[in-house]
């Protein structure tokens, strides 16, 4: 029976459509699975993509046309800095249909603006096209990296430490509370309160690519082993980084960071906060591995965590609790 889309992620989807493409080209460093990267002369450029779909990625009930430009090209750079990169052009393209006036689309070009001030992107090109329904929004982001210096996924080694930036599940939570207020709203015609979940939420509609982060490994001489983006979940991202580098892991349930706003969302919500942090989406944190080398600077770090580290393949990939069990590690399908 053949494969239904249903039944896969976006990961084995795209293995899937391109097993049988070669790379045929000496500039051609790295191909499909992480971002592309390109030599040409000394330079080592990194390319990335994203797409977003109206009903898929966003929901324009609850997300303004500028966070919505904002977040579509945070998803685009965030991809860059997860190959250890610095972005410096992005193209945009869009799909509009015609219930999008001109003035609300000025505003969503406004959002890609301050992303680019944000973060030194230049906007180099793209596309505009009409849409039968919806808006469809694809970034290319190109930057630019040191020969020898980018991170892929598949480059992971056994002993390795897991290390995780910022917080995790804050993105999951936020699209909760907002779905609810929609319904709220829909149903009731009760505008949504937001006052206690400015974090959570804001987490969701305005993320952040971790530039710092990048720019931390320069400074401090770290060349992390293996990264990727958590864009589908620490669980889902790490496990992409354990298949592609033919390894197991071993993480600590109290090693992963949770805000505290995070974790009473949850409670509210009579979720385990850890679930939004293995399973939830688009916190735009860098998952990365590094040598125990260099541990006494990574410790050093405010905002990183070591939540775990990379054991063999024969071994697999589990969470150990508080208690000393062992969960094996499991990934959403459709991320």
């Amino acid at each position: 029976m053949a494969d239904r889309l249903s039944t896969l992620g976006s990961s084995e989807l795209i293995r899937c459509l391109t097993e049988g493409f070669k790379i045929t080209h000496a500039s051609t460093l790295k191909g499909i699975g992480d971002a592309a990267v390109l030599r040409y002369g000394n330079a080592v450029l990194v390319v990335t993509t994203a797409t977003l779909a109206e009903g898929v990625h966003f929901d324009l009930i609850y997300t303004p046309m500028q966070h919505l430009g904002y977040k579509a090209a945070v998803v685009a750079l965030s991809g860059i800095y997860a190959m250890n990169a610095a972005p410096r052009q992005m193209l945009v393209s869009i799909a509009a249909s015609a219930k999008f006036s001109v003035e609300s689309l000025k505003l969503l070009y406004q959002g890609l603006q301050f992303a680019c001030e944000e973060y030194g992107v230049d906007l180099a090109g793209g596309d505009t096209s009409p849409s039968v329904t919806g808006l469809y929004i694809h970034i290319t982001a190109v930057g630019e990296a040191d020969a020898g210096q980018t991170t892929g996924r598949h480059t992971a080694q056994k002993g390795d430490l897991i290390c995780v930036s910022g917080d995790l599940g804050g993105a999951y939570m936020g699209v909760q509370v907002l779905e609810r207020e929609k319904k709220m709203f829909e149903q009731n015609s009760l505008q949504p309160n937001l006052d206690n979940y400015a974090y959570v939420v804001g987490r969701q509609l305005k993320p952040h690519a971790r530039k710092d982060i990048v720019e931390f490994f320069a400074s401090s001489g770290v060349i992390p082993t293996a990264m990727t983006d958590v864009s589908h979940g620490l669980s889902g991202d790490l496990l992409h980084i354990c298949t592609a580098s033919d390894a197991g892991c071993e993480i600590h349930h109290h090693k992963i960071p949770i805000a505290d706003e995070t974790v009473r969302t949850a409670e509210e919500f009579y979720m385990e906060p850890l679930v939004a942090a293995l399973n939830g989406g688009c916190d735009y944190e860098l998952l990365f591995t590094v040598p125990v080398s260099a541990y006494e600077k990574i410790i050093g770090h405010s905002d990183i965590s070591i939540i775990g580290y990379i054991t063999g393949k024969e071994e697999g990939c589990f969470l150990m609790t508080g208690h000393g069990n062992k969960i094996e590690l499991k990934s959403r399908i459709n991320n």
